[in-house]
């Protein structure tokens, strides 16, 4: 089978070219047809040797995943759904805004953190994706956006990518690495480490591994004020509790591209959206960790058995972060007239988990009966 050129960052394709006989500079010449002008065909890079196109035809190819379907909401936000094999596939979101356009980029086929709110998990996991496949994301959309956006040479549709489509990424870090170093490349895509953002539930040793290898804007799933409470809800909190992740996020912070960390919580309703809860969340991060806090509306979905928190009781939480001197923005909702709004994206998964069973014989406590229990 034709090696893929997407699963190689600049460093992993310049030792490739060097099996081929190749001297290491013809890597950046490829690698630049490949990502700044979207060439999939050798016979189109015209400053390449011509044999070193002849060696690549025989033995590489540029592929991105196909695309299944296409949707675009009425606030142009898109949705792709692509192929990944074997009955799988994935979702891909871009999000245009007046001073940016965001891609949403999944990691894996399914997800098996399995986080009570998240339609993702409940669809199961089934497989980690290639390099290739987390790249190709970007690769297809933003040539595919190029075209249908008309925009001039040079001009980026995609200035922004989180790592925030279906899967947890840092259970897929191997691949995810030589993805994020390409998105970062000048001779790619030149993002900022500042426009690149990973997601995660809290894997603390490899948030650690990240700040080592490729460290890039951090936004954390924190969803509770309390390990009691955050154990139902993100159930990676057994393996990684509270205090061990906010600890992770201060080691992290002087190799960040920002002063803060982000953290990411759903509000639900009667669940985690009391304004003691926002107290507790202000003893929590105040004076241990410089943060934000992005409140986002619960999208959901039958099997969730959670309803969104009212808008009003939404201001009144956010109000309690902004009073203690916390930034705090309310995510607004784009695209769930696509099904593409966070926590929405499920895509097909062929799911290795039972996570249906498993997630059903959960039970999400109402924060009534936390305080009876208490």
């Amino acid at each position: 089978m034709a090696v893929n050129l997407l699963d190689f960052d600049l460093e992993g394709l310049a030792a490739y070219c060097e099996s081929l006989g190749e001297k290491r500079f013809r890597a950046v010449q490829l690698f630049r047809w490949i990502h700044q002008k979207g060439a999939s065909d050798f016979e189109q890079m015209s400053d390449l040797a011509k044999s070193l196109r002849g060696k690549l035809a025989g033995v590489a190819e540029v592929r991105a995943p196909a695309v299944i379907s296409e949707h675009v909401s009425a606030d142009g936000t898109v949705k792709w759904l692509f192929d990944v094999g074997a009955g799988n596939a994935v979702e891909t979101v871009f999000i245009p805004e007046a001073d940016r356009g965001t891609l949403c980029v999944s990691s894996q086929a399914g997800c098996a953190v399995g986080c009570r709110f998240c339609s993702t998990g409940h669809q199961g996991f089934s497989r980690n994706l290639s390099t290739g496949e987390i790249a190709g994301q970007l690769w297809f959309a933003e040539h595919r956006l190029r075209q249908t956006l008309q925009l001039p040479a040079g001009q980026r549709a995609i200035d922004n990518v989180v790592m925030m489509g279906m899967g947890e990424p840092l259970q897929n870090y191997d691949a995810l690495v030589p993805a994020l170093r390409t998105m970062l490349s000048d001779h790619a895509y030149g993002l900022s480490r500042r426009r690149v953002t990973v997601s995660t539930s809290g894997l603390t040793r490899m948030i650690d591994r990240l700040r080592q290898d490729c460290p890039v804007a951090l936004a954390v799933s924190l969803h509770a004020p309390d390990d009691a409470l955050r154990d139902v809800l993100v159930p990676l909190n057994r393996k990684h509790n509270i205090d061990e992740l906010l600890d992770a996020c201060v080691r992290y912070l002087p190799a960040a591209p920002r002063d803060f960390i982000t953290f990411e919580y759903c509000m639900l309703d009667g669940v985690n959206d009391a304004p003691e809860q926002a107290r507790a969340l202000v003893r929590l991060v105040q004076g241990r960790v410089p943060c934000k806090f992005n409140l986002i509306p619960f999208n959901p979905f039958p099997a969730s058995g959670l309803k969104r928190s009212p808008a009003e009781r939404v201001q009144a939480f956010a109000k309690v972060l902004q009073d203690a001197g916390i930034v705090t923005t309310v995510r607004k909702t784009r695209g769930d007239d696509i099904d593409a709004a966070c926590g929405q994206l499920a895509g097909e998964v062929q799911d290795r988990t039972n996570a249906r069973e498993r997630l059903a014989r959960r039970r999400v406590i109402p924060i009534a009966e936390q305080g009876a229990a208490a």
